[in-house]
């Protein structure tokens, strides 16, 4: 919503934009010893370490795909009579919608990346944490056993979310 606000409305963007900026240069991993203290060592301090790796590279990304609409549909729409509320609901937002779906399977692979660093860092499982396991005990062949998975898993998912993005907006030549 913060992104298609911000795409939507120039004055929004203009407000919110310097500090979704500045976030967003924040290293996620630079923040893992600080959600161990708060969140301890487990699934919601991965899931924080994610959240703030990809959410505001998304909010930024959907911005500029909403703020990139044909402006002849919102001028048609306009002249139809629809308010700003209906050109974001039945212009903005449908128009968007393949691009909204690409971007997050682009951060679905950052978000990857930001899960087994921080099983590599702090955690009590996961493939990260077999992976730092495998590094105490020497065993070179469990670590590229460990890496080769990962690929292998984001690989899969990223043909899944091709597959299902086809499929969601087949119209779209995004």
């Amino acid at each position: 919503p913060l992104g298609i606000a911000m795409g939507a409305y120039k004055p929004v963007e203009a407000f919110l934009e310097p500090f979704v900026s500045f976030c967003r240069y924040l290293p996620a991993s630079a923040f893992i010893p600080l959600l161990i203290l708060w969140a301890g060592i487990g699934e919601t301090q991965k899931l924080l370490v994610i959240f703030i790796g990809s959410v505001f590279q998304i909010i930024l990304m959907v911005a500029v795909i909403v703020g990139g609409a044909r402006k002849d549909l919102v001028e048609a729409a306009y002249t139809l009579g629809a308010n700003s509320g209906g050109i974001v609901k039945r212009v903005l937002i449908p128009g968007a919608a393949p691009g909204i779906a690409e971007t997050l399977r682009l951060v679905l692979g950052w978000a990857w990346t930001y899960v087994i660093v921080a099983e590599l860092i702090g955690s009590s499982s996961g493939i990260g944490h077999m992976i730092t396991d495998s590094q105490a005990l020497l065993n070179t062949g469990q670590i590229i056993f460990g890496i080769i998975v990962i690929g292998i898993i984001g690989l899969v998912s990223d043909f899944a979310f091709k597959a299902l993005n086809r499929k969601l907006f087949a119209w779209s030549t995004i």
